[in-house]
């Protein structure tokens, strides 16, 4: 058996989808990502920049490379469907949030690859793995390994896996031989992504403005979501699927039955009354172990303030006057604004009264802009549909 059909068969035993292997070396893909960055795409992700030249090669983040082992990992649970209406006072998480932190997950799975490869070729072997953790271009690397072509949607997409997958890099200090068979663009004149995007990220075709990203918005970013986009982000609080979700390739892409990535209950339609109402220590043991701690609680709260906003009924208002004096300065303020939207009369006394005790100058400016709204009555008194996609 062959280096790689080894590597292959234990990656496949440990639950990996896909794999892969790309050359060691420069990336034509590179000039691409660095001119999208020079243009401002890439917004408050200023860990991109830092480290753009090491991007280049994988030699520069491990000398000892010679080649990248690319693995994917399903992670769409097999028979879930999220419900296509959702009631008043219920988010939306994206679906890779729904199960175990795949970081955790990959990050063992990647320790045991490289100590398996180690018992067949031999303790000389050294890796490196890598999964969203290293200055890599993974999706690049996983397109010269043939995994598949680039999406307008910015997304890897593969013919039978669709983009529902995960990808990981093992850098290994032994020659592979490439599988740089191309998978060709099979997006045709399909614009069902950049047509469905709720906040317009698509700068075009292939370019992502993740600045109007909704996954952005609200994981990535740590400071106020633009009170433009507020109300395009509807019921999402933790990333979105939608430009998954309308994709075509989407439709029969293959599943997983992995047990880790079968969504918590309270996950496919979370109670967003509960959730504004999480404390510190609530949320820590809630969350434990999922991806949605990356957030945070003050920006998962900040995230269901603003989805109250959007989707909630009367129900929602008594929550919200308490989160709008929340600790957390940054909940303060968008609880303001999705009181504004939802409250009336009730709206301007609230309001009114958390600006004189406000403390932080940034939240207090953001609750008299919601104020002067609610006084003149001028802000929609609908919003994006609670759905899905």
């Amino acid at each position: 058996m062959s280096p790689l059909e080894i590597v292959t068969r234990h990656a496949l035993r440990l639950g990996f989808s896909m794999v892969g292997v790309a050359p060691a070396g420069p990336l034509p893909t590179w000039q691409r990502f660095d001119d999208w960055l020079d243009e401002g795409y890439a917004g408050a992700l200023d860990y991109l920049a830092r480290r753009r030249e090491e991007r280049r090669d994988v030699r520069s983040v491990w000398p000892g490379a010679r080649s990248v082992v690319v693995l994917t990992l399903d992670y769409r649970a097999a028979g879930v469907v999220r419900p296509e209406v959702l009631p008043p006072n219920r988010g939306i998480v994206s679906s890779y949030a729904w199960g175990e932190d795949y970081h955790r997950w990959c990050s063992r799975r990647l320790d045991e690859l490289l100590e398996a490869v180690r018992a067949e070729l031999g303790p000389k072997v050294e890796g490196r793995g890598y999964v969203d953790t290293g200055p890599i271009l993974e999706r690049d690397l996983a397109r010269q390994a043939g995994l598949g072509w680039f999406g307008k949607n910015t997304m890897l997409i593969h013919p039978q896996h669709g983009s529902w997958f995960f990808i990981a890099e093992l850098l290994l200090s032994i020659e592979l031989p490439s599988t740089p068979t191309r998978v060709p663009d099979r997006c045709g004149r399909c614009t069902r992504c950049l047509v469905a995007c709720p906040t317009k990220a698509f700068a075009g075709p292939y370019v992502l403005d993740a600045r109007r990203c909704i996954s952005y918005l609200t994981v990535e970013l740590k400071g106020s979501i633009p009170r433009s986009l507020r109300p395009l982000v509807g019921g999402h609080i933790f990333g979105c699927d939608i430009c998954q979700e309308v994709c075509p390739w989407n439709r029969k892409a293959s599943e997983t039955e992995l047990e880790a990535f079968r969504p918590r209950p309270d996950l496919l339609a979370p109670d967003l009354i509960a959730l504004v109402r999480l404390m510190p220590e609530e949320f820590r043991a809630r969350f434990a172990g999922s991806p949605i701690l990356r957030a945070k609680r003050r920006g998962l709260l900040r995230n269901v303030a603003v989805a109250l906003g959007n989707v909630g009924n009367g129900e929602a208002i008594p929550p919200l006057l308490e989160a709008i004096s929340d600790p957390e300065p940054l909940v303060r303020e968008h609880a303001g604004w999705a009181l504004m939207r939802r409250a009336g009369k009730e709206a301007v006394d609230a309001l009114a009264a958390a600006i004189d005790r406000e403390s932080d100058e940034h939240t207090r400016e953001d609750l008299l802009l919601s104020l002067e709204e609610a006084r003149r009555g001028s802000h929609p008194k609908t919003a994006f549909p609670p759905t899905s996609a």
